[in-house]
């Protein structure tokens, strides 16, 4: 619950957040950058391979 000192409200960081920590950005990042090389990939493979 929300606390008033001198005038500003007080919360804990997750309820600034309004919301659970998720997976970090990082992580997201590595693997939505992998699995588009790997489609990249399977997409050179089938229509541009000599």
């Amino acid at each position: 619950m929300a606390t008033e000192r001198h005038g500003q409200i007080i919360e804990t960081p997750t309820k600034a957040r309004q919301a659970e920590p998720g997976p970090s950005v990082l992580a997201l990042l590595t693997a939505s950058t992998g699995l588009a090389v790997l489609i990249l990939g399977i997409i050179w493979f089938a229509f541009f391979r000599v």
